[in-house]
């Protein structure tokens, strides 16, 4: 498993440390973590090695990303939305965009962010409003979106657009533009409770591309979206929200051990509390897991993850992490108090992965995914439950 040899994962996972308390006051993604990220390499984990990257799976993204957010959520989420437009590319691209694109990817040299908000859909990932325009040989595009991840610092994006003039809203073409392809203009402000320093302002974009530029076929992203993008955002985002939960539980122990942070060990109390943030991050963890081995398997096998008990495991997965990890930060506050465990200026971040967590069900709304799993459950008629087979 390469993030068990992944060079300098422990030294990268510092440095985001180090630069968290000042891009989240700042509300800026840190360029310094960002640089450490392009020269670890890890940038290019999910790329082939044919083409310079390091040839890592799901595991590997998983158990990376978890240990980035114990440093710094925000920069972990950056990193593995950018491993999740990777996936697509390499699972949906046509061969010249391949050729271009994974080895400048797996050099450090391009970082992907992802545009899939519009003003009149909100986050609604699976329809588009702004259509694409084609001249024959190249298409056109201008669209707004109100919040992309990392914009301002990405060098390439994965843009979806409604296939056509005439087409549907449900009709989305996905398309990759280098930045030096495009002209953008920013259109917001990011001023948010947390994740701040992921940067997410809205921007303003226009350009023109090749027609090699579409990943999967035309008006066709629901394919790419069920195939690669739906299943790494929810394991990538899961992975993210535990590690930053865990990395502060981690970081509680280590100084009760030490002694510089007491709590009364002796009372019932405390340590029910310390025992239910465990099982939260146990529960999360163990639901990760499997839904991992899951989406693994049907890689492997070449079978599709559209089944409504796929589609349940998957959305479930995003809601319990959601919910969980953000209950495990607010039980952490309220083990540690008002002065430690509710102070910015603590030495352990309770307060930051709290803000910063709240975020998680908000990040493509849980209440919309419930209503879709809600949608899903009467057609599992046999009821299977992730992990039994029966």
């Amino acid at each position: 498993m390469l993030a068990e040899t992944a060079p300098g994962v422990a030294e990268l996972t510092e440095i985001l440390r180090e630069q968290a308390a000042e891009a989240d006051i700042e509300a800026r993604l840190p360029e310094k973590s960002l640089a450490a990220l392009r020269d670890s390499g890890l940038m290019g984990l999910l790329v082939p090695v044919e083409y310079g990257g390091l040839g890592g799976g799901l595991d590997d993204l998983v158990a990376i990303a978890m240990r980035l957010a114990g440093g710094c959520l925000s920069t972990a989420m950056v990193w593995a939305m950018h491993c999740q437009q990777v996936d697509a590319v390499i699972r949906h691209g046509q061969p010249r965009l391949h050729a271009e694109l994974l080895p400048r990817i797996a050099a450090g040299e391009v970082y992907l962010a992802s545009v899939t908000t519009e003003p009149r859909k909100g986050g609604h990932l699976l329809s588009a409003s702004s259509p694409v325009q084609s001249t024959g040989t190249e298409l056109t595009f201008e669209r707004d979106a109100p919040v992309v991840t990392g914009g301002m610092a990405a060098d390439g994006f994965l843009i979806t657009m409604r296939a056509a003039e005439d087409a549907a809203a449900h009709e989305v073409t996905l398309i990759y533009a280098d930045r030096d392809q495009m002209r953008i203009e920013v259109v917001g402000d990011w001023n948010p409770t947390g994740m701040r320093a992921t940067d997410s302002r809205g921007l303003r974009l226009s350009g023109r591309v090749p027609e090699h530029s579409v990943v999967g076929e035309p008006g066709a992203f629901r394919t790419v979206a069920l195939d690669s993008m739906i299943p790494l955002a929810h394991l990538g985002w899961s992975a993210c929200w535990l590690g930053a939960a865990r990395g502060v539980m981690r970081e509680l122990t280590g100084a009760l051990r030490n002694g510089s942070w007491t709590l009364d060990l002796g009372s019932e109390l405390v340590r029910e509390r310390l025992a239910r943030v465990r099982v939260d991050l146990e529960l999360v963890a163990g639901y990760l897991g499997q839904v991992r081995r899951e989406v693994t398997a049907a890689r492997r096998a070449g079978t599709s993850l559209q089944s409504p008990t796929a589609q349940i495991h998957l959305n479930v997965l995003k809601v319990a992490a959601a919910e969980l990890t953000f209950q495990a930060a607010d039980r952490l506050v309220q083990l540690t108090g008002l002065s430690r465990g509710y102070s910015r200026d603590a030495e352990i971040p309770v307060e930051r992965v709290f803000r910063d967590l709240r975020s998680a069900s908000l990040n493509y709304a849980n209440d919309r995914l419930l209503g879709a799993i809600g949608s899903l459950v009467p057609l599992d008629r046999s009821v299977r439950l992730a992990g039994f087979e029966d």
